[in-house]
């Protein structure tokens, strides 16, 4: 299949395209353009087809041939040359003329034997080294009278067929019109016409231009003045029926069509573009413009991956993983980096490297520190009633069987070591927060050893072990922190009221709170008094103070749809919905009394549990308290008895004192705590990674060993190597066809009413009136033509008027035989005779009482013909 040469220098083209986006693991997609050829029955579709495939393979015959349509893709192979079916899956055929007899078998399998038609395709896939992957569409001819077993409206079936390919934008139309037949009654430029106006994708061709009666011809039309395109018209000459049944090949007709247009003295002078080498030519230039046009978003594209391998392939240009010197700095490389990464997590990344989308680290740390571990100890705090028991029960014990006149010291340290012995449990809570996050900090940033599994593994098992020893160090200095807090109870201290002034608090000063601050503001959302057909919940922005929550409609707080106080309420957990992704808690009054609307409870949730965390936290400040747990059942009730006021007066000065003195603890516990974890823990490591990691790595022994690569790294070291090198190739490959190819303008639009003007006659018009303008002449660099008396003058044989159908534009040229085309450009007028003289003065405005400029006289300028 070698019939079409241009075809065949775009395919090394397409396939260095296509092969170097293969070796990028990605498909191209140059999808070239669909050609479909149109027309009447009869008028040597096919035959226009198969030339520019150059290949035998479609049926042939008198009347309608094709029945069905036929999509042919043609499909390049390096080796082999065959063709499918897609009715006929697996079966090949290398004899073309029995690709010819399936078509033929599969259209009558389907329509009949008697001329009926269908619009269910045939897919016929045809695998060559001398084709591009093409799809082209040999649909029916258009007919009018249905005959055999065709329907009734034959016509109007075989317009929609068509018209369903052509309408695509990817669709080159091929308008083949027999040349002895009415042009302006061509169904193939109609049809073109509706779907393609602009006439970008149309082409005209004109075949059995050999048919036409002596003393006619096409030039008019494939000169592209009788019914202009914008793409013109281009004529072929087909092989007879006599000729394919005589085996004449392409070759052989494609050398016979050549000799007639130079042979026919109407077509001579533009033989150079008709004929199929012609249409090949014109057909394969689209491809190449198509081909061209699809270069600058593939170069784009290619260049972004380019920037996006750079960093990653700097890592591996100088690999050499049998080098040892090499190892050991890549080694050293890799642990300097931990160390780095290590220290900007905890202390905070500069601005390139800092993570947008989440918490992490140093970040997450100070969290627990500030958020978290403060709502443990809260959470710890002591309940009123139980606390006013354990006093009751203290001073009773302490005056024994006597009856006490003054208030026991003894009874206060007792409770004050009861509550400060409380505090090791969140402080070790806080502890493990710490460490979890650090471990999940270690093993994030050990990703960057994912090609030394050995080395990474030894890493991250070097680095928990010591955090595991540190952990349990800040543990133990927690608990002896704790005990020292219970070896003194310093009464002395600064802060503390005192016996004097605990007698004369009382409970209401102690509960005052400062002016009412914004403590926290933020999305959450509500599910009290929402419905559920609006999903059960809907998202407000809440505004917290100390003294009440307010909730708007966003985030402006113009529309405040609640105020609610926070006296006497509470916090506690509530189960989220069965299908609920968010977290979810309640508000609710400690006298069960409504709290929003008719609701006990203000239902609340978060996307995520750290923002419930922080904004428990933040109802904490605000003296807002998580529920606690009832203790005690009313049996202890008479164990205590009647409390006279006196025992009255001494529980509530201890009570005072406790508050007090437990405030101190609580404030230098939240100072303390997270300045131990930091020192002993945190700081600690940073050390560690920093000075001590690479010791204890070679301490290892066999660092080699370390240093082998991951099989699934290595694929990905050369995958990615291989990459680059494809996608700069790929690149170069693009750059070479931008600038080996060439892509043709597209011709500028025709004006179809053009043809419906007068006919103009420059040899024939009059001279200018008054003085006639001087006769113009060759430039000298140029031969003079000859004299228009012996120019011959072509003069259409049989000029017919216009119509409405019909237009004959009778341009007279005259023929210069040293002009290549043979034809003078129309819009340049030929001489005319006996104008010597000037043209007229033309009249220039002037103002009254001005005279009128002087006006240069006019050179005489020759103008070549």
């Amino acid at each position: 299949m070698s019939g079409n040469s241009g075809m065949e220098r775009l395919i090394p083209i397409v396939n260095m395209l296509q092969d170097s986006f293969a070796s990028l693991g990605t498909s191209i997609q140059i999808d070239l353009p669909q050609i479909a050829v149109v027309g009447s029955q009869s008028a040597g579709k096919s035959s226009v087809l198969e030339n520019f495939v150059g290949k035998d393979f479609l049926p042939r015959g008198s009347g309608i041939v094709t029945r069905r349509p036929l999509i042919l893709q043609l499909l390049y192979s390096k080796n082999a040359e065959y063709a499918e079916f897609l009715h006929a899956k697996g079966k090949k055929f290398a004899d073309f003329d029995q690709v010819r007899k399936e078509i033929e078998d599969e259209t009558n399998r389907l329509t009949g034997s008697n001329k009926g038609i269908s619009n269910i395709p045939i897919n016929l896939r045809v695998y060559s080294p001398h084709v591009l992957n093409l799809t082209l569409v040999d649909l029916p001819g258009i007919t009018k009278v249905p005959v055999g077993d065709q329907p009734a409206d034959i016509e109007i079936q075989i317009r929609n067929m068509i018209l369903d390919f052509i309408s695509k934008d990817n669709c080159l139309i091929l308008a083949v019109t027999p040349a002895n037949s009415d042009l302006a009654n061509s169904d193939a430029l109609k049809l073109a016409r509706e779907v393609d106006p602009s006439g970008m994708r149309t082409i005209g061709v004109i075949t059995k231009l050999d048919l036409m009666d002596e003393g006619t011809d096409a030039r008019d039309i494939l000169e592209n003045r009788l019914l202009p395109l914008r793409r013109g018209y281009i004529g072929v000459v087909n092989r007879s029926q006599k000729d394919i049944d005589g085996r004449k090949d392409i070759k052989q007709a494609m050398a016979a069509e050549r000799q007639f247009f130079l042979a026919h003295p109407s077509y001579r002078h533009i033989a150079e573009r008709l004929g199929t080498p012609y249409l090949q030519k014109t057909l394969n230039q689209q491809l190449t413009n198509h081909i061209r046009d699809t270069l600058p978003a593939l170069r784009n594209k290619l260049q972004s991956q380019l920037l996006s391998l750079e960093k990653e392939v700097a890592e591996y240009k100088n690999f050499s993983p049998d080098d040892p010197s090499k190892k050991t700095k890549a080694l050293l490389t890799i642990l300097q980096d931990i160390s780095k990464d290590f220290e900007k997590a905890i202390t905070g990344a500069d601005s390139s490297e800092v993570n947008t989308k989440e918490l992490s680290g140093g970040a997450k740390i100070n969290r627990i520190f500030n958020e978290r571990f403060p709502f443990e100890l809260v959470k710890m705090e002591f309940d009123e009633k139980e606390l006013r028991k354990e006093i009751t029960y203290a001073i009773k014990n302490t005056h024994g069987i006597r009856s006490g006149l003054f208030t026991p010291d003894i009874a206060f340290e007792a409770i004050v070591k009861k509550q400060v012995s409380k505090l090791t449990q969140p402080s070790i809570k806080c502890v493990d927060m710490v460490i979890m996050e650090l471990t999940s900090l270690i093993h994030k940033i050990t990703e960057k050893m994912a090609r030394y599994p050995l080395l990474r593994e030894e890493t991250e098992r070097i680095l928990n072990s010591h955090l595991r020893e540190k952990e349990q160090m800040c543990k133990d200095q927690l608990c002896i922190y704790t005990d020292i807090q219970l070896s003194y109870i310093n009464t002395n201290h600064e802060d503390f009221i005192g016996f004097a002034n605990a007698q004369q608090n009382t409970k209401t000063e102690n509960q005052r709170k400062v002016g009412n601050q914004v403590i926290r503001k933020g999305y959450m959302g509500l599910h009290s008094g929402v419905s559920i057909m609006k999903g059960g919940s809907k998202d407000f922005w809440f505004v917290l103070t100390t003294e009440t929550l307010s909730w708007f409609k966003d985030e402006e707080e113009k529309d405040k749809k609640y105020m609610l106080p926070l006296d006497s309420l509470k916090i506690r957990d509530i189960e989220s919905g069965l299908f609920s992704k968010r977290h979810s808690f309640a508000l609710f009054n400690m006298d069960l009394r409504n709290v929003y609307k008719d609701y006990k409870q203000l239902e609340l949730s978060c996307d995520t549990l750290e923002d419930m965390d922080s904004w428990k936290a933040s109802f904490l400040r605000a003296g807002v308290y998580p529920e606690k747990q009832k203790v005690e059942a009313e049996e202890n009730k008479d164990e205590i008895g009647s409390i006279d006021p006196l025992l009255e007066r001494q529980v509530e000065t201890i009570r005072n004192l406790v508050d007090s003195y437990m405030k101190i603890i609580n404030k230098t516990t939240r100072d303390l705590v997270p300045k131990i974890i930091m020192h002993l823990i945190i700081n600690n490591v940073r050390e560690f990674v920093k000075n001590e990691v690479i010791a204890h790595i070679y301490s290892f022994g066999d660092t080699n060993s370390l240093m082998e690569e991951s099989a699934d790294e290595a694929i990905k070291r050369e995958e990615t190597l291989r990459l680059y090198n494809s996608t700069k190739e790929a690149l170069k490959i693009i750059a070479d066809v931008s600038r080996d190819t060439i892509s043709e303008s597209i011709p500028p639009p025709v004006r179809h009413y053009e043809s419906s003007l007068p006919t103009p006659n420059y040899n024939q018009r009059p001279a200018s009136p008054k003085i006639p303008r001087q006769a113009p002449q060759a430039p000298s660099a140029r031969p003079a033509p000859p004299a228009p008396s012996s120019a011959p003058v072509y003069q259409p044989s049989q000029p017919t008027p216009p119509s409405h159908n019909q237009s004959s534009v009778g341009f007279n040229f005259n023929i210069n035989p040293n002009n290549a085309s043979g034809v003078a450009p129309p819009n340049r007028p030929a001489s005319v005779q006996n104008a010597s003289a000037t043209l007229p003065n033309p009249l220039i405005p002037q103002r009254l009482g001005q005279q009128p400029p002087a006006i240069p006289k006019r050179p005489t300028s020759q103008y070549p013909n």
